[in-house]
């Protein structure tokens, strides 16, 4: 395969799960508003923190209220992470390997960006209620997975598609765990209570995690949602089940043994996921869990860097697509 061709596979996987994620984040965190005591303030900022883009909407926005972030995390072109540029760039990706799509996919993708971009003719972030804008952004990304889960041969495009989604949903899961593990609260006083209750219920929905938690582990406990996102090994979204189908897929793209790595992003991913796989949540909170998703999040950009380096740079100084980083 091309290398420009993989790399715009890749980056669509990692645009589409972007945006999917956005949309999710924002859409849980206005419902957690709406059901906050009166007497408290929304808290909008922790979603702008998450993203890792708070440089540039300080230098944008005033506060970080509703609206201004409602605006920046989805219709901002000057944010190269919103809802809008992601969609964008993933369509843009698709149209340069429309020959390596199905027809259907390359309709949908183009659908879902048309989409979005009437939410700024709509002035979304303007609405009392923007819910069903993002509700569709998250369910027209989930088609174009299911699309591509029923329909798309799994050869090496594939699995390139499926790393770049893995790697952008551990990345996202381990910045909003990070963020909301350490701003969920006004005060110590409230651990223990209703709106401490209702945060990490707010978490576990951010990563449509919540359900899924109360069966495995029943009552809500700070170690346990920690755990449940980190290192829980059955759960999609958890870091140490992205980082183990990660480096699936990038043996299959290397054609590996099962046995040791040929090349240094595999060496990198391996390690990692080697790191989660014999974790222990005592351990890490010990650690103090901002330290050990700050490093986690550095080695993931190593990780991305290393991909890039091995799989998309062209040989004799050619020069390829550069795409956004997170």
């Amino acid at each position: 395969m091309l290398s420009r061709v993989a790399n715009s596979i890749y980056w669509l996987g990692r645009y589409l799960e972007r945006a999917e994620n956005y949309a999710r984040f924002i859409d849980v965190n206005f419902n957690l508003m709406q059901d906050l005591p009166s007497d408290l303030k929304e808290q909008w900022e922790p979603l702008v923190l998450a993203s890792g883009d708070q440089p540039i909407f300080q230098s944008k926005y005033s506060t970080p209220n509703r609206k201004n972030v409602i605006h920046f995390l989805g219709m901002d072109k000057d944010n190269p992470n919103s809802i809008l540029s992601s969609v964008t760039k993933a369509r843009e990706n698709a149209r340069i390997i429309r020959e390596n799509l199905t027809k259907e996919t390359w309709e949908k993708i183009n659908e879902l960006y048309h989409f979005v971009k009437k939410g700024i003719e709509k002035e979304i972030w303007e609405k009392d209620d923007p819910r069903k804008f993002f509700n569709e952004v998250k369910n027209r990304v989930i088609l174009l997975y299911g699309l591509a889960e029923a329909t798309i041969a799994r050869t090496e495009g594939w699995y390139f598609r499926q790393l770049g989604l893995y790697l952008e949903r551990a990345d996202k899961t381990s910045r909003i765990l990070d963020v909301k593990y350490h701003i969920l609260l006004p005060s110590p006083q409230e651990v223990g209570t209703p709106l401490d209750y209702l945060h990490w219920m707010a978490l576990l929905k951010s990563v449509t995690g919540f359900n899924t938690y109360r069966r495995l582990y029943g009552h809500i406990q700070p170690s346990n949602v920690v755990e449940f996102l980190t290192l829980n090994k059955y759960f999609p979204r958890s870091i140490y089940f992205c980082m183990k189908e990660a480096e699936l897929c990038l043996r299959k793209i290397s054609e590996s043994p099962e046995e040791g790595y040929i090349n240094q992003a595999e060496k990198s991913l391996g390690g990692l996921r080697s790191q989660l796989e014999f974790g222990d949540v005592n351990d890490l909170i010990n650690t103090g869990v901002h330290e050990y998703m700050d490093n986690l999040q550095k080695k993931l950009n190593k990780l991305s860097i290393e991909i890039e380096k091995h799989f998309f740079q062209v040989k004799e100084n050619i020069s390829i697509q550069n795409q956004e980083q997170a």
